[in-house]
């Protein structure tokens, strides 16, 4: 019988790197793939070059070959159009969340097994158990870490033959077993933020695409404050960027927005991190999308609002519409559309809805 082959996706992180030599060190064949998402950066703030020549300096260490493949104009068409019309649309969406489900548990995936892989791997911190039902996706042992939220919009059926050799290990752990494997990335830093933003100023680049659309800053009395570029460029509950500071008439304290309103074009703004219309006690999400739905539902849940965030206790009733209502124990804090509502049982994370709308404290 052959040996199974596992092709990782090798981004030039650490992670990677050593989710293919655990899969080496357990007797997989194992290659890499290097998956190219975004061309266009003339100002060199996109990291994809550098990236490839790290991923390729690991598969030489391990001895093992590096395919590339490019899938940027997937990434664009699936990806960035989405981002650019929910921003024109005063959403705040969340790119590396339909990254995962539209193109590395996709077109990645598909392509990988195309090559003749057995399993396709990554080093995303978060586990999976087959069963005979299909996969559940599970919380990394490494909680702060823990990326199951970035995947909760996969199809289920694209789990499986996935491998996920780091979800069991802490990062402290990781960065040890590279040092001791002598992989050449071992000290090299984690990447943040989204490749085609890199570390340039957001709404510079927003405004290559999207037109500035201006109009008043207003506290909640309607009093103007000052005026903005444009609502795409700012969220709810952001606090710098505001360009409002040093009034006269206001209280020397930070100026948090706590709504948008199209109709105005108007940001309102308020002195208080814990404004009531920037707390929610009951959120909607649009079509809710289930890895795992268990029926009957349990009475209590647990939900978080965005990445990182400790786990929401919850009670969650189904819509008509196919999204949910949940309401949360106790008031979360900036519950913005565009970005999605994810619900676990216990370890189990059961999937995902973008947030539709968020009702107040006393909902």
């Amino acid at each position: 019988m052959a040996t199974p082959c596992v092709i990782v996706g090798l981004s030039g992180g650490v992670d990677s790197a050593v989710s293919a030599w655990l899969l080496k060190e357990q007797g997989y064949r194992v290659a890499g793939l290097f998956m190219v998402n975004w061309t266009e950066d003339e100002q060199g703030y996109c990291t994809s070059a550098e990236d490839f020549q790290a991923a390729r300096a690991v598969a030489e260490e391990l001895a093992i070959p590096l395919h590339r493949v490019d899938f940027s104009a997937e990434y664009r068409a699936r990806v960035f159009e989405r981002f650019l019309a929910d921003y024109a649309a005063g959403k705040t969406p969340n790119p590396d969340i339909l990254c995962n489900r539209e193109v590395k548990f996709q077109p990645f995936r598909e392509h990988a097994l195309r090559l003749g892989a057995d399993f396709v791997a990554t080093g995303h911190y978060a586990r999976l158990e087959q069963g005979p039902d299909g996969a559940r996706l599970l919380r990394a042992a490494d909680e702060n870490k823990d990326q199951t939220y970035f995947l909760a919009a996969v199809a289920r059926e694209h789990f499986e033959r996935v491998l996920f050799p780091i979800g069991g290990l802490t990062k402290p752990m990781v960065r040890e077993l590279a040092r001791r494997a002598g992989l050449p990335n071992h000290r090299r830093r984690d990447s943040t933020g989204i490749c085609f933003i890199g570390e340039r100023e957001f709404r510079a680049f927003l405004a290559r695409y999207l037109e500035p659309d201006p109009g008043p800053i207003e506290d909640e009395h309607g009093r103007r404050l000052g005026a903005h570029r444009g609502l795409m460029y700012y969220t709810i509950g952001q606090r710098r960027g505001l360009s409002i500071g040093g009034r006269r008439d206001a209280r020397q304290a930070p100026w948090y927005v706590i709504a948008k309103l199209p109709e105005r074009k108007a940001l309102v703004v308020a002195q208080d991190a814990q404004h009531p219309r920037l707390m929610s006690k009951v959120v909607r999400t649009g079509r809710f999308h289930w890895i795992r739905r268990p029926l009957p539902l349990p009475d209590s849940l647990h939900a978080r609002i965005r990445h990182r965030q400790p786990l929401q206790a919850c009670r969650v009733m189904p819509l008509a519409d196919g999204g949910l209502e949940v309401r949360f124990e106790s008031p979360q804090r900036a519950a913005v559309p565009g970005q999605y509502l994810v619900l676990y049982l216990g370890c189990e994370c059961l999937g995902g809805g973008e947030i539709a709308e968020a009702l107040g404290s006393t909902g």
